[in-house]
């Protein structure tokens, strides 16, 4: 037999806490994956950055780590780690109380009709990708899952746009024409590996370099002074020069000059500032 959701909320109900630390239980328990494949987690755990969680409960992140240590020490044995680097969510799991065999409703019995069986926040990938689908991923229907999916990955911090074209790109260059959707989630699981590889810059057009109109040569040769690969310290260091706001004004612009999707107008902004000595290569 497995915990449930249930399960748990009985276990939140029944243990004495404070207000607010009942409030950040249920939480965190709305964020449970009970599925592996689910939201991209293992089974039994949460994803949340302590920001999210601070803004979700309306207190600072000082009363909010008091809270976490309540949960902590109670029955409900809270866990959180830490494993894909300093910017990235925290994981969060309840843990077993010592006494869980005096317990019967701690444990689920097969007549259990907890929520999580239905829980509409969950997401899993099913059926098939056409790799000709359209460029932009928010007409289809792979944007949500991706957003969902991402925030427990290493692609966490990508942007769900800039994760689909180089999806595409990759199933291109190996002439793959139609994935099963587990090809994407597997993809962004892997996607240090994935994108240390050479992987090809979105096609621009259906013309040739060499017989292209002026401005999408213009674009290419901006996007060429910038390897996707090195996107993320680019956008870094760019952003510590100059700041946020205008990092954002420069994307937008290439975007209205060009007519490009965003994440080529981004290498674009890296290319010109590489070309400028902004920035290194």
């Amino acid at each position: 037999m497995q915990l449930t959701t249930g399960a748990i909320l009985r276990r939140i109900t029944e243990t004495p806490l404070s207000t607010a630390a009942h409030k950040l239980a249920t939480i965190i328990l709305d964020g449970i994956a009970w599925k592996d494949g689910y939201n991209g987690l293992e089974r039994g755990t949460a994803a949340f950055t302590l920001a999210h969680l601070a803004d979700k409960m309306g207190v600072s992140r000082q009363h909010l780590t008091a809270l976490l240590v309540e949960l902590a020490a109670s029955g409900l044995a809270l866990e959180r780690w830490k494993p894909n680097g300093k910017f990235a969510p925290w994981l969060f799991r309840f843990g077993d109380e010592s006494n869980t065999a005096t317990l019967p409703d701690v444990v689920s019995a097969t007549s259990d009709t907890s929520l999580s069986r239905d829980s509409k926040n969950k997401t899993i990938f099913s059926g098939h990708i056409n790799i000709d689908e359209a460029r932009n991923v928010f007409g289809t229907c792979w944007a949500e899952l991706i957003k969902a999916t991402k925030a427990m990955l290493p692609c966490w911090n990508v942007d769900t746009q800039a994760i689909w074209e180089r999806f595409l790109a990759f199933n291109r260059a190996r002439g793959n024409a139609c994935v099963p959707a587990g090809y994407l989630l597997g993809f962004m699981r892997r996607w240090r590996t994935s994108s240390s590889r050479p992987v090809p810059a979105p096609p621009l057009g259906p013309v040739s370099q060499q017989s292209a109109d002026p401005k999408q040569k213009e674009l290419h040769e901006q996007i060429q002074a910038a390897p996707s690969a090195n996107r993320q310290f680019h956008a870094s260091d760019l952003c510590r020069l100059i700041g946020q706001a205008a990092y954002e004004a420069r994307v937008r612009a290439i975007v209205h000059q060009f007519g490009c999707p965003k994440f080529a107008a981004i290498l674009a902004v890296h290319g010109r500032a590489v070309l400028a000595g902004e920035i290194l290569r």
